[in-house]
């Protein structure tokens, strides 16, 4: 519910909601960062429901920005969202792929 209520204040313009994003963002990077120290990254694709709407770019933005500027190596490591397309095949397999309920 809480996620529903940011992501209407910044589809309305509240620019309350920014900060939120560009600390899940911040955190994001630091974060791939330590994956980096264990699994060789060079691709990191987005997906979940907090990244729809205007704050996913705002997400992808602040973590590339603490990857270059913190962890230099990994400035060209490409974050990304998946288009709108990519989103719902991807839904689909999901949803395909889970188990029969009896």
């Amino acid at each position: 519910e809480k996620l529903k209520v940011l992501q209407a204040a910044m589809d309305a313009g509240d620019e309350r909601a920014v900060p939120v994003y560009v600390s899940t963002g911040r955190q994001l990077g630091y974060a791939i960062a330590q994956y980096a120290d264990l699994y060789d990254l060079s691709y990191v694709l987005l997906m979940g429901r907090v990244t729809s709407g205007e704050g996913g770019p705002i997400i992808v933005e602040e973590a590339h920005r603490v990857l270059s500027e913190e962890f230099p190596k990994l400035a060209d490591l490409k974050v990304e969202l998946p288009d709108e397309k990519a989103r719902r095949v991807g839904q689909a397999i999901a949803a395909a792929s889970l188990p029969a309920l009896d």
